[in-house]
């Protein structure tokens, strides 16, 4: 197997375990979201008159915003999470790679450190 197409594999597996984690992190974040929204309609429908008034379409539409908003915060906020530590991962094993290669005496080029990552297994 090239070093392109094993670049490719991790890319590809990166990409779904970054999709999973949007997938369940948005799932948690829509029922707490939800949650506190039907809390506050609650809340709302028996402490101000005016919004007691409302039609139910329009409250289920406020409660579909909260549940949306959930989604996309919460999706987001676990992305970047996932990111910031997978791009620490990255520095850490190009980090090893250059030092390893250097001390056996080759420049650390991309080409090199694929190289090295391929042959060590990381």
């Amino acid at each position: 197997m090239s070093s392109s197409s094993a670049t490719r594999i991790r890319r590809e597996q990166d990409v779904q375990k970054a999709y999973d984690i949007q997938v369940q992190a948005g799932l948690e974040g829509a029922a707490r979201f939800t949650a506190v929204g039907l809390g506050l309609s609650i809340v709302a429908h028996y402490t101000w008159p005016a919004f007691r008034r409302q039609r139910r379409p329009f409250k289920a539409f406020l409660l579909s915003m909260f549940c949306i908003a959930g989604v996309v915060f919460g999706a987001e906020r676990a992305l970047i999470a996932h990111e910031a530590q997978r791009r620490l991962e990255e520095n850490t094993i190009r980090r090893t790679a250059r030092l390893e290669l250097t001390k056996k005496g080759i420049i650390p080029t991309e080409t090199e450190i694929a190289k090295w990552r391929e042959y060590s297994g990381r």
